[in-house]
């Protein structure tokens, strides 16, 4: 049931209805449904992490296959990303309308079917667009954000979202690791190895269908039930009238200045670890095989990193309010692009390894910082405003990699034409310098642009109504799980 509170707003007495959420991150408690819920959309998320980067490892193959160039193998990675910045826009509003156990439901049924078909790809064109249509397998953190939003009390869900967005999160880093141990299973059963990448992709999507069947039968929208159920019911009160319009989503300056962090966290973190590996052995002179397990080392942090950043964010919301989540996530974004920008500029491998362990921890925790303060930015819109914020990283991503390419093909290109009477091996060298020099001096830029987020975040304000309504409901949520604090 649904409990009623007053909770005071603008110097009057409003009635609110209070859900038994959960105000504790109690991992194993299974009869919990807050729990439950927490455990079966991180795995969710965490399996479309796998199916949206799980081509990632056989590119090599792919590369030789279908005969991809240089320019389609860039564009392949671009579109996976851009689709999703279409899909969490579309995705957010679709939550707060039909409940996140349809939407995820069907994303996870409907997204399965581009991972599937990517196994049966016989030109570049058809894998361009597959790979446009996976990428909205990646609007499924939109859903996980919501529904832990709405599952967990104000005093405990920074952690929470920050933990499921974390290990869903690791999903992008375990394919490099799954992904072969798959194929090598495929082959195992007399498949030929230079196919089995095709294999893989089709078992990875028949996992996805299977995860969309069991989110429809095992999980429910609310503590209480599903929306329809509860629409119908009458139990979920002043529905209509406590509607809000997306355009007025849209004119909350506040969902956009964390647009632009979330494109300064989670952005850079995915176009960083996606440039890495060839920074690693360009500018520090390591084997590949040496520079892609670092890079997964660091995808790995998310274990934990992400929950800190949520953590802290609701332990200085405890003694400073929602400002105080504001403050935090301003440090950490600020330390984040201190650490990159002091990375970009180091040559020595061991100094270069402290700033980047640094960074990958701080631009986690800012991540799990970002949606410790979503949810209280209109909790009558939670969706959208996940949906706008989330398609903000995908948006920084893009416009990072675009710095990157296009700073890296012209100090290429210029290597390549200065050296082209000196020999192949010259030539091989020179280029491979002027990659690292180009990379280098497009990450120290971004770092610029971090600690400007950071900057700007600092004008996220909350009117005391909204800082009461807070304190109000987490009292209450208090009372009803029998913890009166």
């Amino acid at each position: 049931m649904f409990n009623e509170i007053t909770i005071p707003k603008n110097n009057s007495v409003m009635k609110e209805f209070v859900s038994a959420k959960a105000t504790r991150l109690e991992l194993l408690n299974f009869r919990n449904a807050p729990i439950r819920t927490f455990w079966i959309t991180s795995i969710a998320f965490f399996i479309c992490f796998f199916a949206w980067f799980g081509i990632v490892p056989f590119m090599p193959d792919v590369v030789k296959d279908l005969g991809l160039t240089p320019t389609q193998k860039w564009n392949s990675i671009i579109l996976a990303v851009s689709g999703t910045v279409f899909a969490r826009l579309l995705i957010g509003k679709l939550c707060d309308k039909y409940g996140p156990r349809l939407c995820y439901t069907y994303l996870l049924i409907l997204g399965s079917i581009p991972v599937i078909l990517l196994g049966f790809v016989q030109t570049p064109f058809q894998f361009l667009i597959c790979r446009l249509f996976i990428g909205f397998i990646g609007a499924s953190f939109v859903i996980t954000q919501f529904h832990t939003s709405i599952m967990f009390a104000p005093n405990i869900v920074g952690t929470a979202n920050a933990t499921s967005a974390g290990w869903g999160n690791l999903g992008g880093g375990a394919n490099r690791l799954g992904m072969p141990l798959i194929a090598a299973g495929v082959v195992s059963f007399g498949i030929a190895d230079e196919i089995a990448w095709r294999y893989s992709m089709i078992i990875a999507g028949v996992i996805c269908f299977t995860m969309g069947l069991i989110y429809y039968f095992f999980t429910k929208d609310t503590p209480e039930g599903n929306f329809k159920e509860l629409k119908f019911a009458g139990k979920m009160p002043n529905l209509k009238k406590d509607e809000v319009s997306f355009l007025s989503t849209l004119k909350d300056y506040r969902v956009w200045i964390l647009f632009l962090v979330y494109a300064a966290c989670f952005g850079i973190e995915l176009t960083v670890y996606g440039t890495m590996d060839d920074y690693l052995q360009n500018r520090f002179g390591l084997d590949r095989s040496t520079a892609g397990n670092l890079v997964l080392s660091f995808a790995l942090m998310n274990i934990f990193a992400r929950t800190l950043g949520g953590y802290f964010g609701d332990l200085f919301g405890r003694f400073r309010g929602l400002r105080g989540r504001v403050l935090f996530l301003a440090l950490i974004l600020a330390v984040e692009g201190v650490m990159l920008s002091i990375f970009s500029t180091t040559t020595s491998l061991v100094f270069g390894m402290i700033f980047l362990i640094a960074f990958s921890l701080t631009v986690q925790m800012a991540e799990g910082a970002t949606f410790s303060v979503v949810p209280f930015i209109n909790k009558k819109a939670i969706g959208s405003i996940s949906g706008i914020v989330g398609a903000g990283g995908n948006v920084g991503a893009f416009m990072a990699a675009m710095l990157l390419k296009s700073k890296s093909a012209v100090a290429e290109s210029t290597a390549i034409a200065a050296n082209s009477e000196l020999g192949e091996q010259a030539v091989k060298a020179a280029q491979t310098s002027a990659a690292a020099s180009a990379v280098s001096n497009g990450y120290f830029i971004i770092g610029g642009f971090i600690i400007s987020a950071a900057l700007l975040s600092l004008a996220i304000r909350f009117a005391t109504s909204e800082e009461n309504a807070v304190i109000a409901e987490t009292k209450a949520e208090l009372l009803l799980s029998g913890i009166d604090k």
